[in-house]
């Protein structure tokens, strides 16, 4: 907290601050808000009070804490009775279909946020209204929220998660009934609906009355097993896996990732990964690294580099907290790890996808109805191998919004969506998640590196033979 200011604090603020207290019921942030009012602590309470958080299409992020421009149970309940509000306007069987609910491993003691806090008072406001909620009961992975949508022909999903953000961070991710993750105008539908049910429900603090109660699923055993068939679909050479001596070491960079990854392996019949101990359990405080994000590159991955030059490992799979993204790394014939950019990895994963589906459909007149999407600021090389090989490639605005929605529109016309990347390491490899899926990302990039080196190629050498065809 600041210093005592030497002025009283605003009026502003101040009345701010009462209205949160009348409807705080969280002790810890309510005390700090006290203390910083008994205190007149102006910048604290600048901080807490001085803008609300927006609701975009991304949702919601922000450091986890007490007023109404951070993540905390107030600020979770308020969005979710917006959410419910709009989606009742919107959506007529909201009551028979319900929404989904995940949330990853993150925590905040000082203000008594977590993300399955946060995701319990969610699902709280959706059963006081009578409406189904299939709430995970333990952390997953990001896209197994868009994922239990489309499985379950739910409404919406809301996964809490702030990705690869700082450890203060907190977010709340929206998903459609189609999905993706929302589009405008719901987005500022959303937002409207929130600031007009600020309120507090009578019974939306009480998260316990969601325990036994008939309107609450939880879907993990079944999503758990359905995801991994599904994934199954896409593994092209599971002799060749089963047989690869090629070694892969994993990081789930303290995030959920680690079982998740561990079971797609399995699924395409590798041995496991090689899990980087420090990093494989989820730990909020993200101990080991500065940032838990593992574009940053070398600084996220020494622990990585240090694990596979100790058991002979030449690949390095690294997530980021939330298990939507991907990043590679190969050790060169220098001893060197080259960290590939999300360009190249896109690069890759397009030439090795449309390669696999190539060799599953000879018929060469099934080409003209396959797609494959990134956005505006990735990599044109998809385009070059689209124009070569007689598949259509298109653009998006920038993020997997914008992706996940023309891919659903184009699967509603019949076409066939092998891929979909962003350079900011996000890759959608299997369909069946319209969004980004580091899960499936990282044992099909696993699957293309076993391929390469049972023809004396490494990932850097078939990059290079890509870009100079």
């Amino acid at each position: 907290m600041a210093g005592k200011a030497d002025v009283s604090v605003d009026d502003v603020l101040q009345e701010a601050a009462a209205a949160w207290l009348a409807w705080d019921k969280n002790p810890k942030t309510s005390a700090l808000v006290k203390k910083a009012v008994s205190d007149g602590e102006k910048e604290e309470l600048e901080k807490c009070f001085g803008s609300r958080m927006e609701f975009g299409t991304a949702g919601l992020r922000a450091a986890m804490g007490p007023g109404v421009s951070q993540m905390n149970d107030l600020t979770i309940i308020q969005t979710t009775q917006g959410f419910c509000r709009y989606l009742e306007k919107t959506i007529c069987d909201l009551k028979e279909r319900g929404v989904a609910i995940g949330y990853d491993a993150r925590a905040h003691p000082a203000s008594g946020g977590s993300s399955k806090r946060f995701a319990r008072l969610a699902a709280t406001a959706f059963v006081t209204q009578g409406i189904p909620v299939y709430l995970f009961s333990s952390i997953t992975p990001t896209p197994f929220v868009p994922y239990t949508v489309t499985r379950f022909n739910l409404c919406a999903g809301i996964m809490v998660t702030a990705s690869h953000n700082p450890k203060q961070d907190n977010g709340y991710k929206v998903y459609w009934e189609n999905g993706a993750q929302i589009i405008s105008p719901h987005d500022k539908g959303i937002a409207r609906a929130i600031v007009e049910n600020l309120e507090p429900w009578p019974q939306a603090w009480d998260d316990a009355l969601i325990d036994g109660s008939p309107l609450l699923k939880d879907p993990y055993s079944s999503i758990n097993k359905d995801y991994f068939l599904d994934v199954q679909k896409h593994c092209y050479h599971r002799d060749l896996n089963k047989s690869t001596k090629l070694k892969f070491v994993h990081t789930s960079v303290h995030g959920v990732g680690h079982e998740f990854v561990q079971s797609a392996f399995k699924a395409f019949s590798f041995s496991p990964p090689f899990a980087v101990p420090e990093q494989k359990d989820p730990d909020p405080e993200f101990p080991t690294v500065k940032y838990p994000n593992p574009e940053e590159g070398k600084g996220v991955l020494k622990l990585s580099f240090e694990l596979a030059d100790k058991e002979g490992a030449t690949v390095i799979l690294a997530n980021d907290p939330d298990a939507d993204r991907l990043a590679v790394a190969e050790k060169q014939k220098s001893g060197d790890w080259k960290v590939f950019s999300g360009n190249e990895l896109g690069a890759l994963l397009g030439w090795w996808i449309f390669t696999c589906w190539k060799e599953k459909n000879p018929d060469s007149s099934e080409v003209k109805n396959v797609y494959m999407l990134a956005s505006t600021v990735s990599s044109k090389i998809l385009r070059a191998i689209a124009v070569k090989e007689g598949f259509h490639f298109e653009e998006t605005l920038t993020g997997f919004k914008w992706m996940g929605n023309r891919a659903k529109e184009l699967i509603d016309q019949g076409k066939t969506v092998l891929f979909a990347f962003e350079e900011a390491i996000g890759y959608m490899c299997c369909p069946f998640v319209l969004d980004k899926d580091g899960v499936s990302a990282a044992v099909i990039a696993a699957e293309m590196a076993s391929y390469l080196a049972t023809k004396n190629l490494t990932l850097s050498q078939q990059l290079d033979a890509i870009f100079n065809k």
